[in-house]
């Protein structure tokens, strides 16, 4: 259990939408999944040359923290793990780290990841064993040879293994994979106070011929210090 801070713990747990779904969740027939993305004013996620670092402020990071605390586990994509290498700890809120969940079924991300290291917490590969895995690293085999790996199924394969409050972390294609395949509940979107003009986008979906098929999820704002805002948005499924 890692100690708190009054930002995340009087700003942002007690008014994020999101996480009193979470507090507030019970073991039911199918686990709570959500979903964080964060962004610039215009959508972007990182410049062309892939820095981000830091397009949302302390508070916003405050924010992901306390989802993470509040979750059984976060589930980040190949994509994110090379280029971020994160933790996937609970450091700036009270609570306990969850498990770590890495999406790589070609595993090019190698098994020298920060996320794979025994700490303690439960880590699961969705894809191949290496022989360097780090001790007690869980293998999950969700996909037949040169599939894609099926959000549900990853969910699925979650949820037999206990873990009924899910949040996704990234990156961006991961993000917009598991709601393009309709299994989130929720989804935090975090806007910076930043125009970044170019780079890749936060959401890329498979295209729609009229607005009657966009997705409109209720929504809720939260306005953080430093000039952050919260869309924490809720989906029917």
């Amino acid at each position: 259990m890692t100690a708190g801070n009054p930002l995340c713990e009087e700003v942002v747990a007690a008014r994020l939408p999101s996480v009193a779904h979470l507090a507030a969740a019970r073991v039911e027939r199918r686990p709570l999944v959500v979903a964080q993305l964060g962004q610039s004013l215009d959508g972007r996620i990182a410049t062309p040359t892939g820095h981000s670092h830091y397009i949302n402020g302390p508070a916003a990071i405050a924010a992901l923290h306390a989802l993470r605390a509040h979750v059984d586990a976060v589930v980040v994509g190949a994509g994110t793990a090379s280029s971020d290498d994160p933790q996937l700890t609970v450091r700036r809120c009270p609570g306990e780290n969850p498990a770590r969940v890495l999406i790589d079924r070609r595993r090019r991300c190698g098994a020298g990841l920060q996320m794979l290291a025994a700490d303690g917490v439960r880590r699961i590969v969705f894809g191949t064993g290496l022989c360097d895995d780090p001790p007690g690293v869980e293998i999950v085999e969700a996909a037949p040879s040169g599939e894609a790996l099926a959000p549900g199924a990853i969910i699925a394969a979650l949820a037999e293994r206990g873990m009924t409050r899910i949040l996704v972390e990234g990156g961006a294609a991961t993000v917009s994979g598991f709601l393009a395949a309709g299994v989130l509940d929720r989804l935090c979107i975090l806007v910076g106070p930043i125009i970044v003009g170019s780079g890749p986008v936060g959401l890329d979906l498979p295209a729609i011929d009229t607005l009657d098929a966009a997705h409109r999820p209720t929504v809720e704002t939260v306005a953080l210090p430093g000039g952050d805002v919260v869309f924490d948005c809720g989906f029917q499924r």
